[in-house]
């Protein structure tokens, strides 16, 4: 089922896009703009982005989408992986008759735009990459029976917010697994040679204090990953330091991640001169 405006300058398309044995929930501004396609962390949704695309405003076309099991239309699924995470990209951005995006991605989708770019430099404008995507060896077995508790302990309220789209569809043991997945994808080894590779603009805009499990500086301590990171790559830039921790970054920083996402814009328009 779809819906569009009745605007005939910006059309919104809202609507279901079949991949594998599910189907997203995605929005698509429309219009003539710059693509930009909003990547969200591991459970959020789409709607996280709404201060980042009204900040922008409609000059950009903005797409977003909730995730397999996410918010409260997208479908289940048999698999929940980081590679079908960055398959849905592909299958969104077909479905909308979109060529070449820059990607927003928070937290664990920073972590998808970056593989994403990396994969497809000649589809990539470019990648904002909003306090994720560090590259650090933050997951040992003491960090993942920490994850493990932690959504056990999460799974005896989560049903119950769920008809709100606030918590995925999703097992403990599933969200459990997902996110020890993203952190063995985040080690250095891993993450690093990533970014090393991207060769289209990228901009991080990065947070301050903890995220949800972290503990004491653990989280700076991540962070401080970037600094070799920009030094490997002159591609990769820090477009900002904010003073929200993780969870708040999209909701009071916005304005930095919209500066973030018109820079990435302006870096890609310069290499096409060039």
């Amino acid at each position: 089922m779809t819906k569009n405006s009745t605007s005939s300058t910006n059309p919104t398309w809202t609507g279901m896009v079949p991949v594998d044995d599910t189907a997203l929930a995605v929005t698509d501004t429309g219009g003539p703009g710059v693509a930009v396609v909003y990547l969200n962390g591991q459970f959020a949704t789409q709607g996280y982005w709404r201060r980042v695309i009204a900040e922008l405003g409609p000059g950009w076309r903005h797409i977003t989408y909730d995730e397999r099991a996410r918010g409260k239309k997208s479908k289940r699924s048999a698999d929940y992986s980081f590679e079908a995470a960055v398959r849905d990209v592909d299958a969104v951005l077909a479905a909308r008759g979109v060529d070449r995006a820059l990607l927003v991605g928070w937290s664990y989708g920073a972590v998808v735009a970056a593989h994403w770019a990396n994969r497809n430099p000649e589809r990539a404008l470019g990648a904002v990459l909003v306090d994720g995507a560090f590259p650090y060896d933050w997951l040992d077995e003491a960090m993942e029976q920490r994850i493990r508790k932690l959504f056990r302990r999460m799974g005896w309220f989560a049903p119950l917010l769920r008809p709100t789209g606030l918590t995925p569809r999703m097992t403990p043991e599933q969200q459990a697994n997902s996110n020890i997945e993203l952190g063995r994808l985040s080690r250095e080894r891993e993450l690093g040679p990533v970014l090393d590779d991207i060769t289209v603009p990228v901009r991080y805009v990065v947070a301050s204090g903890t995220s949800l499990g972290s503990r004491g500086d653990e989280q700076e301590r991540i962070r401080a990953s970037l600094d070799a990171v920009t030094a490997r790559n002159a591609n990769i830039r820090i477009s900002a330091k904010t003073a929200s921790n993780h969870g708040a970054i999209l909701r009071k920083d916005f304005p930095a991640i919209a500066e973030a996402v018109r820079e990435a814009a302006a870096s890609d328009h310069g290499q096409e001169a060039r």
